[in-house]
């Protein structure tokens, strides 16, 4: 029942459904108290009671739903204590998220006892007090937004202790974590030393902004004083330092994980290829998406459910796409992926870590692929945050946006320039660009993609089922053959959408009949009246008027050229690519 207009108290009989499995009341305005009768619920394996007006304190009864995965409570007005029956509960491993409310107190020492669970989001709070020791118990946790010694969890992927009143050092054990991919401590209290080593040494990946006590030791790399030279403090640096520089020199590679023999010649790895996998087998899959739970699937098509998982010995989430083989089309799908991903490599191109062709339990065949996990979703949900429960919480800047333009237009470059033969991906929309924990997007989902040439993916030719409206040439309505002017036409209805947040069958393109149109008729003059009004500005700015002329109009421009409607007067994208890049770098300077 989630996104609707429901208000007030969630009615009491709610928590008399004591076989009830999932609940979604997210992105409502429901208010008062989360009543104590919450623990009736013992089945629940899901709750979602995120983006309302609930009130009052965290019922420490919660800790009777000893079976739950997920609990989102995010973005509403609790406060109080976190009770810690909350972390009694072992079940916990898809994400607790209480992010965005009121809550004030410590940690509490219990938390040690999530030991399976993968994200815990506790930002944006008034939490304050010791880290609780018994935090390092938590080994498998991956994403982390609290306060506290971590030292313990080596396998952790990204930290987030923002916007709270944490105060002391950064400790050093930070930069000992070789998983860690991304930082994030800024606006708290904390002051002395940043540590040296590991992920300290990637200034990308790390947000310190809002600690004015901070200072580097080391060369100046993210801009802050440089700390008073003592005995004490170059002790405290070298051995440390010393040790980390010399495991990240023997870190040579990253060895890509698994895949079991699929059958027939187009799902046949290559054996240079196969040497680097670790197979895994149908249990395997069906143990890391909990049973293919409804909870940990996070997209659903006609030829695919695509979970979050994680492999047992694994520490990295992973998205598994499990094919319905039953559906008319999903063998193609799989064939055709599998081909895309023997024949591409490109750092904008989502990459499979492990592929899956067998028969399930039952003896009917069965098909995956798994992926690396983007740990940002999908552009779509950052375009159009409130169809997608109004996560995530922060909005794309310009600068943000022009990246992820640059990136989608490099991998569309890479696949119609530099494959032989050249890869149409024949449905880029928003949907299908995926984003990293850094906000790298990666091109995904070529189930629909084409070569064109015959004996690789699809047949060549003609445009079969794949593409979605709004994004599909206008020329391939009436019979034209399959060319790179498909994906130069979903470009620049993705670039148009994504500077104004306007969706491509939107009724407010109803009278002008495309997006295309919609854009054109505010160009260039009007353009800032068509813009996405929530796209925040960049913190070092220039005036209102130059980034227009420099950057926007130029952006505009691109968008409505690739989306013209005869593909003749359409850009290749290497020409593309290369204006995008240009106006990314001007950005930077």
């Amino acid at each position: 029942m989630g996104q609707n207009m429901l208000s007030g108290p969630i009615p009491l009989t709610v928590w008399n459904l004591r076989n009830l499995v999932v609940l979604k009341l997210s992105m409502n305005r429901l208010s008062r108290q989360i009543p104590s009768t919450v623990g009736n619920l013992v089945q629940l394996n899901q709750l979602d009671l995120d983006g309302n007006e609930l009130s009052g304190n965290i019922p420490a009864n919660i800790g009777q739903c000893k079976r739950l995965a997920m609990l989102n409570m995010s973005v509403n007005r609790l406060d109080g204590s976190i009770p810690i029956e909350l972390f009694g509960i072992s079940s916990l491993s898809l994400g607790l998220d209480l992010s965005n409310n009121h809550l004030t107190g410590p940690i509490p020492q219990e938390v040690g006892n999530l030991i399976n669970l993968g994200l815990l989001n506790i930002s944006n709070n008034k939490l304050s007090g010791g880290l609780p020791y018994e935090l390092g118990q938590c080994v498998q946790l991956l994403s982390l937004q609290i306060p506290q010694s971590l030292s313990a969890l080596k396998v952790m992927q990204q930290i987030d202790l923002s916007e709270n009143n944490l105060t002391g050092q950064v400790s050093q054990f930070f930069g000992n974590f070789s998983s860690l991919n991304y930082i994030n401590i800024s606006y708290n209290k904390f002051d002395g030393p940043v540590p040296t080593g590991g992920i300290f040494g990637n200034s990308t990946a790390v947000f310190l902004q809002g600690n004015t006590g901070l200072c580097e030791t080391a060369a100046a790399i993210f801009g802050l004083p440089i700390c008073p030279a003592t005995s004490a403090t170059k002790r405290k640096i070298n051995a440390p330092l010393l040790l980390i520089i010399t495991a990240l020199i023997t870190i040579a590679s990253v060895i890509f994980v698994v895949v079991t023999i699929m059958k027939g010649p187009r799902t046949q790895p290559p054996e240079d290829f196969k040497e680097t996998m670790k197979r895994v087998s149908y249990g395997d899959i069906l143990k890391a998406t909990n049973w293919f739970s409804l909870v940990n699937r996070i997209s659903l098509s006609h030829t695919a459910s695509v979970y979050i998982g994680r492999f047992e010995s694994e520490t990295d989430l992973v998205a598994i796409k499990v094919f319905h083989l039953s559906k008319q089309g999903s063998r193609t799908s799989f064939s055709t992926e599998c081909e895309v991903l023997k024949n591409t490599r490109h750092r904008n191109l989502v990459q499979a870590i492990t592929l899956c062709s067998t028969i399930d339990f039952e003896g009917d065949e069965f098909k995956a692929i798994a992926y690396e996990f983007m740990a940002n979703g999908s552009l779509d949900m950052w375009i159009h945050p409130r169809v997608h429960g109004g996560s995530p919480r922060r909005l794309l800047s310009l600068g943000q946006r022009i990246r992820i333009a640059a990136d989608v237009a490099s991998a569309l470059d890479y696949m119609h320039n530099h494959l032989t033969p050249p890869l149409i991906h024949c449905d880029l929309k928003p949907g299908n660009v995926l984003l990293d924990y850094d906000m790298t997007s990666r091109i995904g989902d070529f189930g629909s993609a084409q070569f064109l040439s015959s004996g690789i993916g699809g047949p060549a030719g003609l445009v079969g089922v794949g593409g979605t409206i709004g994004y599909i040439a206008p020329e391939y309505g009436m019979g034209c053959k399959i060319s790179t002017d498909y994906d130069v036409y979903s470009f620049g209805v993705l670039l148009l959408e994504m500077l104004t947040a306007i969706r491509p069958t939107d009724a407010l393109c109803g009278d002008a009949l495309s997006l295309h149109k919609y854009v054109n008729l505010a160009f260039p003059d009007r353009i800032a009246e068509v813009l996405d009004p929530h796209m925040p500005s960049e913190e070092d700015q220039m005036a209102a008027s130059e980034r227009m002329q420099k950057y926007v109009i130029p952006l505009v421009g691109i968008g409505l050229m690739c989306t013209m409607e005869s593909p003749n007067d359409r850009p290749g994208m290497h020409d593309v690519c290369a204006r995008i890049v240009a106006i990314k770098e001007a950005v930077a300077l």
